[in-house]
């Protein structure tokens, strides 16, 4: 388990939040994958959310690293405004979160999920995972 750890010191408290964004979409992204595939029958409407989800997560997975770059190369000075920047970025990938788990948890009232027990149970703990992110996402924001 990752925890993100405040004695880094500035410019490292962001890179760890964004490596903990960067690996949580990548988690979330793959979820969609293993969803669609355990879950047979599922409807279309369904399927093309799950699909929507996982581009917005390789999107969030892939400006998170951009960020990272960002930050690495300019060597303990950030400013105000990149500061800025990371914050409305981890906001909006707390939001991409919350709006998965919401999806998530209307899922399992879905027929095809049901009767399945696995799927209630891979599901369930894809919204742990997710919440726990969201979590790490909150400290950050109510941290500043």
């Amino acid at each position: 388990m990752i925890m993100v750890r405040y004695y880094y010191g500035n410019d490292q408290i962001f890179l760890r939040i964004l490596e903990e964004i960067e690996f949580w979409k990548q988690q979330e992204a793959e979820h969609t994958t293993v969803i669609r595939e355990i879950v047979p029958g599922l409807d279309s409407s369904s399927v093309e959310e799950l699909q929507s989800f996982q581009r917005d997560f390789r999107e969030i997975e892939q400006k998170a690293v951009q960020l990272m770059e960002t930050v690495i190369r300019s060597q303990g000075q950030i400013n105000q405004s990149m500061i800025q920047h990371i914050m409305e970025f981890v906001t909006y990938a707390m939001r991409e979160s919350r709006e998965f788990v919401q999806f998530l948890r209307n899922l399992l009232t879905a027929a095809p999920v049901v009767n399945n027990m696995v799927a209630k149970v891979v599901i369930n703990h894809i919204i742990r995972e997710s919440e726990y992110f969201i979590g790490i996402a909150q400290a950050i924001i109510y941290r500043r």
